[in-house]
């Protein structure tokens, strides 16, 4: 329930960000044009607070907050009188309205850009993306080596944390192949010496991706670099299964039934297959070996199937520090890896509608709402600068999906004015409520299929 509530109010935060950005956009541009704004409003509905400035405009925020908008005179909604005709949206000039429509989604990539800047600034730890092992029957297992090793470069585009490898393997979804850089690390992970780099060329031809299931990283076959986990119990949740058992922290688990254990992952999946079970469980506690009585307890996953779990941790050996990296950077440099960043998502972005359009990527991989206010929970309990990536990613995300040019959107209503200046006057008003009726039933199309995904009924 904390989490759910938690999720919630870091979605809620998140999005009267990027609305109020992206209206102020909008107003801002529109004031400089001369256009009477009656009112900018954030959420719909019942109007919580208003203040009205000197010129006239009303600001509110409303009790609906999924959205806002900024309502201009315009006299194809009002009657005008002849004084207030040159303060209407309407009446200006074919540029001025495009100018003042663009300036929404413009907005939100400067967003993007300043709360890269921000993080960048703040600094951002991240890992090296190092690989333990490739996977058998994967599209990497072409992938041979002997010890771990970096990812350096995906199509000659330069990786150097997970964040960067896991943006880069996504945009391949579509691709028929990319080529992977490789740098293989030595035995001795302290000696801080590489091996020559390999590059290989990957088929995805028989690449089958299910995000529900998967990451893109296990899809494709890279197993991540771990540290060891031991068979000793580091921490115990206090009334739980394992408490209740009299486990105590530094023992070392031998064996289960009178199977012996060789690994904690075996331990796991032993205690998750077993739920509502007694197991006998031999420990080692010093210089004793004895036996205890465990009854993992059971909690129902998404799935209806049912899992034990016993509420121990296990003793896990530190991350390597010539593994680990801090994305940190000067003003300036803060500021061009913002607007590289962005420049990045935004392309990333583009591509994905076009595979999405073209069929290349199923409508399976939307996400809803319901996806987004997990992410924003998420990235808000790791850190600011961490939620400020993420306010990053959503504003570009926002600022491109209102360029699609259906009628409902920003990107709607530009198409309309450059046709206006190509026929030299303006769309048939018929002609324009067909499309925004078509664009209407497509957008709510699309909106129901990501719900849909986010709670996986498709």
């Amino acid at each position: 329930m904390l989490s759910a509530l938690w999720n919630l109010g870091s979605f809620i935060i998140a999005l009267s960000i990027l609305v109020a950005i992206h209206e102020y956009g909008h107003f801002w541009v529109a004031r400089r044009c001369g256009v009477k704004v009656h009112r900018f409003s954030i959420g719909f509905g019942k109007v919580l607070f208003k203040r009205t400035d000197q010129q006239g405009t009303e600001f509110a925020i409303a009790a609906f907050p999924l959205g806002g908008y900024v309502k201009m005179l315009d006299g194809r909604a009002e009657c005008l009188l002849p004084e207030d005709e040159q303060y209407a949206f309407d009446k200006k000039t074919v540029w001025q309205r495009i100018a003042i429509v663009a300036a929404g989604p413009i907005a939100n990539f400067l967003l993007a850009i300043i709360a890269f800047f921000f993080m960048y600034m703040i600094g951002i730890n991240s890992a090296k993306p190092i690989i333990q092992e490739t996977l058998a029957d994967t599209p990497l297992s072409i992938i041979k080596s002997d010890t771990p090793f970096q990812v350096t470069a995906i199509n000659e585009q330069q990786i150097g944390d997970w964040e960067a490898l896991n943006l880069a393997l996504i945009s391949q979804i579509g691709e028929n192949e990319f080529n992977i850089t490789i740098t293989p690390l030595t035995a001795d992970k302290n000696s801080h010496s590489f091996e020559p780099t390999k590059t290989f060329k990957v088929s995805l031809l028989n690449w089958v991706f299910d995000p529900k299931k998967e990451s893109i990283i296990s899809s494709l076959g890279l197993l991540p670099y771990t540290p060891d986990v031991h068979l000793q119990v580091e921490n115990i949740v206090k009334g739980g299964a394992g408490d209740r058992a009299g486990l105590q922290i530094g023992d070392k688990l031998r064996a289960i039934d009178g199977v012996k254990l060789s690994n904690w992952q075996e331990f796991v999946e032993l205690i998750q297959k077993n739920a509502n079970q007694a197991l006998k469980l031999e420990i080692e506690r010093g210089t004793i070996v004895t036996t205890v009585e465990l009854t993992p307890e059971a909690r129902k996953l998404q799935s209806d199937s049912i899992q034990g779990y016993i509420g121990v941790s296990p003793v896990v050996d530190p991350y390597p520090e010539e593994y680990l990296v801090k994305l940190q950077f000067s003003p300036l440099n803060a500021f061009i890896k913002g607007v590289e960043k962005t420049g990045q998502l935004t392309k990333l972005t583009f591509d994905t509608l076009i595979k999405l359009v073209i069929g290349d990527i199923s409508v399976t991989n939307l996400s809803g709402p319901v996806s987004i206010a997990k992410g924003a929970g998420m990235s808000a309990g790791y850190g600011i600068e961490y939620f400020l990536g993420f306010l990053a990613l959503i504003s570009v995300n926002l600022g491109l999906m209102n360029l699609i040019p259906l009628p409902v959107l920003d990107g709607g209503h530009l198409l309309y004015y450059f046709a206006e200046l190509i026929a030299g006057k303006p769309i048939p008003e018929k002609i324009q409520e067909i499309g925004f009726r078509i664009g209407g039933a497509i957008l709510m199309t699309l909106m129901t299929v990501a719900i849909l995904n986010d709670f996986d009924l498709l």
